[in-house]
C-alpha cells in the first residue's frame, strides 16, 4: 500500500524538496504514517551526516531535553576524536540533527562510533546524500524540516502505511546502504528470502539498523557496486537473487534506477522528457510534478532502468 516516487533532472539543479513533497503528498492516501526523502545536493569536500538521537514519541519525555543535549555534545566530541573536523552542527528538531564535517577516513568506523551514543541512529552519510524521514504526511515532514528550497539534481521519497511493523523512524524509508556513501533505496513490496540474504550479508561483515527488507536491497546493491559492478548490473543481478514481489528505486551520487520483479505486480509509472525523468507508484504523483496532461508508461516485468545526471 506504500507509495514511492523519484525524480532526476538532467539539465541542472531544481527545488527537489518542493517537487518531491508535491509528489508524495498526492499519494498521502497510500501511507500517512511516515514520510521519507533521499535528497542529493551538490557534492563538495564535506561529509554530510543526518542522525537522530531519539524516536519522536520519546523526545518530549521528562528530562529528555537535557539528555538529548548531552548526547549531542557527545556526538560532537566523538567526531573530533575520530578526526572529523566539524564544520556545522544544526538541530533540525529536538531529536534530529544535520552535521557537516571534513573527514577522509572510512565511513564504517565513524558511523559505528557515533551509534554507540545512546539513542543515536545515523540516517545517512555521504558527500551529497541527505536522508530526512519522520512521522506524518509529506506536507508535515517538509514543513518540519524546511525542505522546500532544498536544491539538487535528483532524489526520491516514500510514504508509508504501517502494516507489519511499528510507526517509528526505524521502520520508515528510505534506507541508507550502511556504511556505503551516497547509496539509498525505497521499496514497495516484500522479499521472501529476506532472512537468507540478511544472514549472508551479516557474514560478510555488514550490520543492519532495522528489520526492514528494503535495507537488505540497499546493502546488496552497494556491495555489488563496491566490487566493481555498475548500478544497472547490480540491479539486474538483484532480480535473480532477490525473491518476492517488489518494485524498488535506488539512488547514488549521480544516478536514479528502478527495478521491477518478474511479475511486475507492484505498480509504477514513468514519465521521461529530454531534461526530466519522474517515476511514481501512481500517475497522480507525476501530474502533481509536471501537470495534468502527461504521457506515462509502465516499466515491464524484470525491467531495469537507470538514468544519470
Amino acid at each position: 500500500m506504500c507509495g514511492i516516487a523519484g525524480v532526476i533532472h538532467r539539465d541542472g539543479p531544481a527545488d527537489l524538496g518542493a517537487e518531491l513533497t508535491r509528489m508524495l503528498q498526492s499519494m498521502k492516501h497510500r501511507g500517512p504514517d511516515s514520510t521519507g526523502y533521499a535528497l542529493y545536493g551538490p557534492a563538495d569536500d564535506l561529509v554530510v551526516i543526518r542522525f537522530v538521537l531519539a524516536e519522536p514519541a520519546k523526545a518530549g519525555g521528562i528530562g529528555m531535553d537535557e539528555r538529548l543535549e548531552r548526547n549531542r555534545a557527545e556526538i560532537e566530541s566523538r567526531l573530533n576524536k575520530i578526526g572529523a573536523d566539524v564544520a556545522t552542527m544544526k538541530a533540525e528538531t529536538g531529536y534530529a540533527f544535520r552535521a557537516t564535517v571534513r573527514y577522509s577516513g572510512e565511513l564504517k568506523p565513524l558511523a559505528d562510533y557515533l551509534e554507540d551514543v545512546p539513542g543515536c541512529e545515523v540516517l545517512s552519510l555521504g558527500n551529497s546524500l541527505e536522508i530526512v524521514k519522520d512521522l506524518g504526511d509529506a506536507a508535515t515532514v517538509a514543513e518540519q524540516y524546511r525542505l522546500p528550497g532544498f536544491v539538487g539534481t535528483h532524489g526520491m521519497g516514500h510514504v508509508r502505511m504501517a502494516t507489519e511493523s511499528d510507526v517509528d523512524l526505524a521502520s520508515a524509508h528510505p534506507y541508507w546502504a550502511y556504511p556505503f556513501a551516497d547509496v539509498a533505496v525505497v521499496h514497495n513490496g516484500q522479499l521472501t528470502n529476506y532472512h537468507q540474504w540478511r544472514r549472508r550479508l551479516e557474514r560478510s561483515g555488514h550490520r543492519f539498523q532495522s528489520e526492514c527488507d528494503s535495507e537488505i536491497i540497499a546493502v546488496y546493491l552497494a556491495e555489488k557496486m563496491e566490487g566493481g559492478a555498475s548500478l544497472e548490473t547490480a540491479m539486474k543481478q538483484s532480480l535473480d537473487d532477490l525473491d518476492g514481489v517488489f518494485t524498488y528505486l535506488c539512488v547514488t551520487g549521480n544516478e536514479l534506477g528502478v527495478a521491477k520483479d518478474e511479475m511486475a505486480a507492484k505498480p509504477l509509472v514513468l514519465f521521461e522528457s529530454d531534461d526530466l525523468v519522474a517515476v511514481a507508484t501512481e500517475e497522480i504523483a507525476i501530474r502533481a510534478l509536471v501537470g495534468v496532461d502527461v504521457e506515462t508508461r509502465d516499466p515491464y516485468e524484470r525491467e531495469v532502468l537507470v538514468w544519470q545526471v
